[in-house]
Formats: structure tokens, sequence, C-alpha cells
């Protein structure tokens, strides 16, 4: 069957429809890893956006339910050059085919996914629609592709209930803002006892469990829309419990603090982000999924200070606050993109919860 993505600006890509047969409209984002699509099909970070991957095979070596950072995909739709229908893995457990299908994710394959990327590069992130009417009117689509903007997701991703990953170590609150699996495993590696919460859980309900530290999670979205979470994260940042928080939760804890953030042309999206360690000069291969950035000239030199930055465009990847109990990261060091040196930063947060105990 054939299918059809439209961008906002006009252009149009024919391919194959592949998942779901259904018309969706979403932000278009392009993701540069080379591996690990099951992984990005199942980041809560993706909600509202449909994913081109620029790698030109996507799918062989099948779904691995193993390897899921959550339980769910949440993407609305999936754009690859090329699928790969007969997985080659003694792990995979049915086709990508299928699991689009089952949880009726559109997608189009065929296109050139180069173009479309180069496109967005240029222009910017476009809205677009993957629609399998081959009888679509452009002048009909396009003002409603330049209505859709992506809403609510952080509290459609969040869990909706208390969860407790048992541990004998430091007990930490993770705040669950649409957060990856591996950050509560890497946490519960280490020993600790983790108690994820929701959302819109209140700052005295997460200090009340006297947690030795808090864990602001990744998400998807505007962080300027998380209003109500951005004035309780507040209260956790005052209340002088160590803090370690990850991609959305990092620009929250910046605007919670008083600097601002603002939407990149086509963000950072793969596994292959160098971030430089401004202390060390030591350089981390990273894992990123961010179309939002902290700004640099907003950040208050009594409050913070930059403490990493992306080598290729010199945007924010991290910050230390003053305070000694608080730092943040654009990046996501609780991911495996091949290399795993940014782990250490969990160890760092381990050390942070040790000294305050003393």
């Amino acid at each position: 069957m054939k299918a059809f993505l439209i961008l906002e600006d006009g252009h149009v890509f024919e391919g194959t429809s592949i998942g779901s047969a259904r018309e969706v409209i979403s932000e278009i984002v392009f993701n540069t890893s080379m591996t690990g699509y099951l992984e990005v099909l199942t980041d809560p970070s993706y909600a509202g956006q449909a994913v081109c991957m620029t790698y030109p095979l996507i799918g062989n070596y099948g779904i691995c339910y193993e390897d899921m950072e959550s339980k769910r995909p949440w993407p609305k739709g999936y754009i690859v050059r090329e699928l790969s229908r007969i997985p080659s893995n003694f792990r995979s457990r049915e086709s990508i085919q299928e699991f689009l299908e089952k949880y009726d994710i559109p997608g189009i394959a065929g296109i050139d996914t180069r173009s479309l990327t180069k496109l967005l590069r240029e222009k910017g992130t476009m809205n677009g629609i993957i629609t399998t009417n081959e009888k679509y009117n452009v002048d009909e689509i396009i003002p409603k592709l330049k209505e859709y903007k992506v809403t609510g997701v952080v509290m459609a991703t969040t869990c909706k209930e208390k969860e407790h990953l048992l541990g004998e170590g430091f007990k930490v609150a993770l705040m669950d803002l649409g957060a990856k699996n591996n950050i509560a495993r890497s946490l519960n590696e280490r020993g600790c006892d983790v108690t994820v919460y929701p959302a819109d859980t209140r700052a005295e309900d997460i200090l009340e469990a006297k947690p030795d530290g808090i864990m602001l999670s990744n998400g998807p979205g505007d962080p300027k829309e998380c209003t109500g979470i951005i004035e309780e994260i507040k209260k956790l940042y005052e209340s002088k419990v160590p803090m370690f928080a990850i991609c959305l939760g990092h620009q929250l804890t910046a605007l919670a603090t008083g600097a601002d953030t603002h939407k990149m042309k086509y963000g950072h999206r793969g596994g292959n982000h160098p971030v430089k360690d401004l202390k060390s000069g030591r350089v981390y291969i990273s894992s990123q999924n961010h179309g939002y950035v902290v700004d640099e000239e907003t950040i208050n030199p009594d409050i913070a200070e930059v403490a990493f930055i992306n080598v290729n465009d010199k945007t924010v990847e991290g910050l230390r606050y003053k305070n000694g109990n608080v730092f943040t990261v654009q990046f996501h060091p609780e991911a495996c993109p091949g290399p795993q040196d940014s782990g250490l930063l969990f160890d760092e947060f381990m050390t942070m919860m040790e000294s305050r105990r003393k």
C-alpha cells in the first residue's frame, strides 16, 4: 500500500505504508543512531513526534522485549528507508512490522530519509502527516499541520501511581517525567532503594519519605509547559537533598532556578553526540534525545555554572549548582550507545548521597 509523508512546507515524500494504516499528524524529527531502534521506539521522550531513522536499514534484529525502555512505544509515527521484514536474532520475538501493527503506530518506508533529514536540518523541525490517502489535498492539509502542537505529553507518559524497586542502599526518589527504564535500573544496580513518583507528585510528599537523593528523569515536550512541576522542583531544590537530573529534568531544574530554555532548530537525537566535561577536559560520546536547550546567557553565575558543553554546537549539556547538592545533564548517562563512560555520573550521585549522610 502506498503512503505519503507531507510536510508543512509542502514537501511530499511517497513510499510504502508500514505498521498501522491510520492517518497521523505529528512533529517530524530524526535520529542518527545506527542501532537501538527499539530503545528509540520505547523512549517516552518521543511522545507526540514521528521519528525518521537516518540509518538505512531498520528492523534486522527484530524486537527483543527485554530491551524496551518503557511498557509501550511512544512515537506517533515511524519513518525509515528500508524495513527488514525477516529479522535474524535468536532473541527476537517478532518483526518490527508486527510490533508497529500491535501498537497501532503508522509509518512509511522507502522514502529518501537522507533528503528528509537534510531538509529538517536546513529548515528546522517541521510538522507533518503520514497518510495512505492517495487523494490528499496539500492545500487543505498544510493549515492543519501548522496548527499542531505537542502538548500534555509529560502527564501522558508518566506512571499513574507510585512504584517501588526494592534495594538495600540509599533511598532515591525518582520523579517520572516520562522516564526510561534504565534510569531506575542504573540506580537499582548500585543498590539504591528506588521509589518512582508520578510527575504531578507534590514535593512535600516526596520529602516526607526522607529520601537520601532525588532523581529527575527525562521526558517529552516543551519544558515551559510544565509550570506546576517547576514549582514543585523549586521546593525540592531548596530542600538541599542531593539531586541529579537528566534531560527534561535538567531543563526544568534550570527553569526552577531562574534560567530560560528555547526550542532548538532540529535538536540532538542519536547515540553519537560528543559532550565535553569542562572541569576535566574529557569528551564523552553520549546518547541524546532533546529538542529544547537551556540558554547559557540566562544562567545566574551565583546559582550554577556550565559543567558540560556539546562539542559540535557548544550548547549547554550540563550544570553544576553552587549549593553543592545538585547537578544536571542534558544527555543520557544511563544509555548504552556503545561507550558507557558517562555512567560514572551515577557514581557521582552516589558519592553526593554518601557525603550528606556523614
